[in-house]
């Protein structure tokens, strides 16, 4: 590490988002460029800085800031500098001239200790005066701050939350409860908590250690998709976790109910603990199911004959199920349509859709991702939305928010009479609640979707509870029809979900297995499916041929499968800019995905001529797309999704970017591919199961690839535990309902 001091000339470029700046310091006479996160400094200032001199490909050698401490100014040259900079608001050159003239090095001690005294210099008033003096001790306190937040390994970035958050306060919290970090600010877990608890001194078995700890636990399991954990688990998860008796732990979670931080709740004779917001959730969306659940007096004979003329009218024939599906979508104010692939859950989307246009209603159609909501579209002719979009996220939250904000809320519904939300299985209590917010009573509900599939990222199993709570009218079809039963796709996928061997004989046009045991043989094949075969078959591009595998971990799950996909898909050239990441590099021209929601992440869609035309907020989890440029100068990656959103990131954002050539089946939900090619070897028993086979084989349109090994593929189909998710939402929909 090296060391630079000197005056902040200039700052050529900062990004406002994450502070990454790009300023020139003079140093014993000589201009250097710095780099780094260095969002408090401002030109005019002196610094010391830590880093190492680095040389950039396009802008030369350059200090890449690791450390940095703003230096007060000490003699009269160095303050004058410094005020007549525009650090200190409503001082320029002239008059930070005519201060040091003044007051010379005494300066900074009269604006602190005599402020009034600066109204002895021309031009300055009694109330300026106290104006600048306020400005300039906020930004000592600020900076005093960081520094010292900086002293427990905290991050510049990580520093202005918890500054803006607490203020002067922020000494006490540190020294006394830095646990409450975790409750209170994004980007502070458990851990980090933790470990500055650690370096402050505070014991192991600390109360506010132990609380934190069984919050963390709670959030975890959120993460793995629990609303509640039992309590047995939790205690035992906790005691591992804090290295602490499960007695200490058991006397904090009944101070934590007291505090109504968690609900506990008794089942049978053991115990079930919620993270408060999580049970309320589940509570407040039955209340909100129930009151929008209205059943209509609706004459069965009319509706009977209005169905006949739109069959006649659209040369449509409705299956007996399919024929109850619309009619109790118009009967009931809440509904549910169910069944898997070539069941004809979109004909009868259609059909419903006809029937409530008749009545001249306004439709609204959504669904949870970007391309969920472009198949919903290219199915029934009429626009849909992301479930996100048609609520109006907005991204102007504090900066310590921690969940989604919408337009759309009981204040401001949506206008519509008919809302119909496809792949449902996808939702999770959260945007769940976000949704049911948002729907003015009278408003039918109607839910389209799959619960042989996977359930959602996110907590809950909301579609899965609403079924099982029998307090909802649903209709699940099973007939497959004539044009869907000749893809082996499509039946394929019903054996696999009733649990029978499939046929794998290659006599298929759309269904094909290839019997391989080695790994690096399977990453042949793959490679040459991908690259060559697949698309010319499907008529694709290799961008719309779908890699699926159930692990992220080992030989063939995503990381290895993406490193070797880019090398062949995307190779290295010379007009193709690179960004390095972790231990891998993105390249223009490379597919990623978006890895957790960012509702704060703004999109644009700009005309051929680069222009602008539509703008809006939010990229989530799942989000697919492809790298088009690399900007080395600005620090930026800028990713194009579907519907040709433009998405800027800056380089310390790209841990929320990852390649996406081979992706888990998890992450495919809602998604349809041209061709699907699923490497089937080895895994975890719990993993390789009935549910994520059938997920992974229905997420192709044209052609579905296995290839590995037979046994492991009927082991899957032999396996129909599913992972276990612990939730209520049909046990409070039952307490409700009934």
């Amino acid at each position: 590490m090296e060391v630079i001091a000197g005056y902040v000339e200039h700052i050529i470029y900062r990004n406002t988002d994450n502070g990454y700046t790009v300023m020139q310091v003079v140093a014993e006479g000589e201009e250097i460029t710095c780099t780094g996160s260095l969002r408090f400094i401002e030109e005019g200032e002196f610094i010391e800085a830590e880093g190492n001199f680095v040389s950039h490909s396009l802008y030369g050698e350059q200090f890449a800031v690791e450390k940095y401490e703003i230096m007060v100014p000490k003699d009269c040259h160095a303050i004058e500098r410094y005020l007549g900079s525009g650090a200190v608001k409503g001082i320029g050159a002239a008059l930070a001239g005519r201060i040091v003239k003044k007051f010379g090095e005494d300066t900074f001690r009269i604006i602190e200790q005599e402020p009034e005294r600066l109204a002895e210099v021309k031009g300055i008033s009694e109330k300026k005066a106290r104006e600048i003096a306020i400005q300039a001790i906020e930004k000592q306190d600020m900076r005093k701050a960081m520094i010292f937040l900086q002293q427990y390994g905290i991050s510049n970035t990580l520093a202005v939350k918890i500054y803006d958050k607490y203020a002067l306060n922020t000494y006490q919290i540190i020294a006394e409860n830095p646990y409450v970090l975790a409750e209170d600010i994004q980007g502070v877990g458990f851990k980090i908590a933790d470990e500055i608890a650690s370096k402050v001194g505070i014991h192991t078995d600390s109360d506010y250690r132990i609380r934190s700890g069984i919050l963390h636990i709670l959030l975890q399991a959120s993460a793995d998709g629990h609303v509640y954990l039992p309590e047995d688990e939790l205690l035992l998860k906790a005691a591992t976790l804090l290295g602490v008796e499960q007695t200490y732990i058991k006397n904090q979670l009944l101070n934590l109910m007291v505090d109504k931080k968690v609900v506990i709740k008794a089942v049978g004779e053991s115990k079930v603990v919620y993270a408060t917001s999580y049970y309320y959730l589940e509570l407040n969306c039955a209340r909100m199911l129930h009151d929008l659940n209205i059943v209509t007096d609706e004459n069965q004979e009319e509706i009977t004959g209005r169905l006949k003329k739109l069959e006649e009218n659209s040369e449509i024939a409705l299956e007996q199920l399919q024929y109850e599906a619309v009619s109790s979508a118009a009967q009931n104010g809440v509904f549910v349509i169910t069944g898997g692939p070539g069941t004809g859950k979109t004909t009868t989307i259609n059909m419903i859709i006809k029937y409530f246009e008749e009545e001249n209603l306004d439709i609204l159609l959504a669904a949870p991702t970007g391309r969920a909501a472009k198949r919903m579209t290219e199915a029934t002719g009429y626009e849909a939305r992301t479930i996100h979009r048609m609520l109006e996220i907005n991204g102007n939250t504090n900066a310590d928010s921690k969940g989604m904000i919408f337009e759309r809320n009981e204040e401001n519904p949506l206008e519509a009479d008919v809302i119909i939300i496809d792949e449902m299985s996808m939702v999770d209590i959260l945007l769940f609640s976000a949704l049911l917010r948002a729907i003015s009573i009278g408003t039918r509900l109607i839910m389209v979707g799959d619960i042989n599939q996977l359930p959602s990222v996110g907590p809950g199993a909301v579609l899965k509870d609403i079924i099982e709570s029998e307090a909802v009218h649903v209709v699940m079809l099973q007939k497959i029809f004539r044009q869907a039963s000749e893809s082996d796709i499509v039946v394929n996928a019903h054996k696999i979900n009733r649990g029978e061997y499939l046929h794998m004989n290659n006599q298929s046009k759309d269904f094909f297995f290839l019997e391989r045991e080695d790994v690096n043989v399977i990453m042949k094949v793959i490679i040459t499916l991908v690259k060559e075969k697949l698309p010319k078959y499907v008529g694709a591009t290799y961008n719309d041929i779908q890699v699926l595998t159930p692990m992220r971990k080992g030989m063939l799950g995503i990381e290895r499968l993406n490193i070797v996909l880019q090398q062949y898909l995307n190779p290295p050239e010379t007009a193709k800019k690179e960004k390095e990441y972790g231990e891998g590099v993105f390249r223009e021209g490379d597919k990623v995905m978006q890895i957790k929601n960012n509702y704060q992440m703004e999109w644009e869609i700009r005309s051929k001529y680069g222009i602008p035309i539509d703008k809006g907020l939010g990229i989530f989890n799942g989000d697919m797309g492809m790298i088009t440029e690399i900007n080395h100068y600005a620090e930026t990656v800028t990713v194009e999704y579907d519907e040709h959103k433009l998405v800027e990131y800056s380089f310390k954002q790209l841990e929320e970017l990852e390649l996406a050539y081979a992706i888990t089946i998890h992450k495919a939900q809602g998604s349809e591919y041209s061709a699907v090619v699923m490497p089937l070897l080895s895994g975890p028993k719990m993993l390789l199961n009935r549910n994520l086979l059938y997920t992974g084989v229905t997420r192709a349109k044209k052609c579905v690839t296995l290839v590995g090994s037979e046994k492991t593929i009927q082991m899957m189909i032999d396996n129909s535990d599913e992972q276990k998710r612990y939730t209520s939402f049909a046990e409070r929909i039952r307490e409700i309902c009934f």
